[in-house]
C-alpha cells in the first residue's frame, strides 16, 4: 500500500502552517509520503521549507466552477450569507480556495491519503487512519456536543479515484448550489454515510477553552487551529490559546517538544 498525507497550501500564510505541520508529521515516524497541493498563488520562496523537508509539491489549479458558482461563493458574499459567529475568519481566509482539495482525489498513484488541513499538527503516530474508510472525519465538535452530528473536513481519509473525482465534479457546480462551508458542506452531502473518527483525531482548538473535560494531550493525535491562526499576532483569542500558540511555534521554529510534559486545561467547576 502507499500512503500519504496530503495538505492544502493557498498562500505564504498556510505555506507557513503546512512547514509546521509537515514538521510535525516528520517526527511521528512514519513512512507515509507528505504531499502539499499548492495555489499559484503561492511563490516559490514560500515553498523552500516544505521541500527542504521532503515534501512533494503538486501544483494544483482552481476547479472549473461557472461564474455563477464562484460569485455565491466569493468570500464577501459567502460570509454575509453564513456568517462565522463563534470566531474569527482571518483576512488571508478565501472559501473559493478550499474546493482546490478535492484535488487529492487526482493523486491515484496512493492508494489512500489522510488530508490534513495546513493549520493542524500531528501529535504522534496516526498512521492508523489509513485502514480506516473512505469517507471518514471526526465530528465538528468545539463548543458543545451538539455538533457531533456535523464532521469537520479538516482532517479525512480518502480514497484516491478519478471516477470519484468526477462524481464530484458533477454534483457540485449544480444550479444555485450554495454550500455554505464550502467543502465541508459538499463532502457531508457526498458523504452522507461518512465514518466518524474519534474527536482526538481532529481536535479543535476552541475545545481548550470551550470543553476542557474532553481536553487529554495523551490522545490527541491532531490538533486543528480552527479559527483564529496561531501565527496571527494578537488574535482575540490568543491568550485563552496561549500554550496552544506556543507549541506551534516550537514546531514552526524546528523544536521537538514534549507532548507528554504539557498540562491539561483547567477543568470546568
Amino acid at each position: 500500500m502507499k500512503n500519504a498525507f496530503v495538505t492544502l497550501v493557498t498562500n505564504a500564510d498556510y505555506a507557513m502552517g503546512a512547514t509546521a505541520l509537515a514538521r510535525s508529521i516528520r517526527l511521528t515516524g512514519t513512512t507515509a509520503e507528505i504531499v502539499v497541493l499548492y495555489t499559484a498563488a503561492v511563490s516559490a520562496s514560500d515553498l523552500g521549507p516544505l521541500e527542504a523537508l521532503g515534501c512533494r509539491l503538486v501544483e494544483v489549479a482552481h476547479l472549473p466552477l461557472s461564474d455563477a458558482f464562484n460569485d455565491r461563493h466569493a468570500r464577501k458574499k459567502l460570509h454575509g450569507a453564513a456568517p462565522f459567529t463563534k470566531g474569527n475568519k482571518p483576512d488571508f481566509h478565501t472559501p473559493l480556495d478550499n474546493f482546490c482539495k478535492l484535488r487529492l482525489w487526482q493523486l491515484t498513484d496512493y492508494d489512500k491519503v489522510v488530508f490534513v488541513d495546513a493549520d493542524a499538527l500531528v501529535l504522534k503516530n496516526i498512521d492508523k487512519l489509513f485502514a480506516y474508510p473512505e469517507f471518514s472525519a471526526a465530528p465538528n465538535v468545539y463548543e458543545s456536543m451538539a455538533d457531533f452530528h456535523r464532521m469537520n473536513s479538516g482532517v479525512f481519509v480518502a480514497k484516491p479515484s478519478l471516477q470519484t473525482f468526477d462524481g464530484m465534479m458533477a454534483a457540485l457546480d449544480v444550479p444555485e448550489a450554495f454550500w455554505r462551508r464550502t467543502d465541508q458542506t459538499f463532502l457531508e452531502h457526498f458523504f452522507p454515510d461518512w465514518h466518524g473518527l474519534p474527536v482526538t483525531m481532529n481536535m479543535l482548538q476552541y475545545v481548550w477553552f470551550a470543553m476542557p473535560d474532553l481536553w487529554n494531550w495523551k490522545s490527541i493525535g491532531i490538533l486543528h487551529y480552527q479559527y483564529e491562526k496561531p501565527w496571527e499576532k494578537d488574535h482575540p483569542k490568543a491568550q485563552h490559546l496561549k500554550p496552544l500558540i506556543d507549541l506551534w511555534r516550537d514546531f514552526y521554529e524546528g523544536r521537538s517538544p514534549d507532548i507528554s510534559a504539557l498540562s491539561n486545561p483547567a477543568r470546568l467547576p
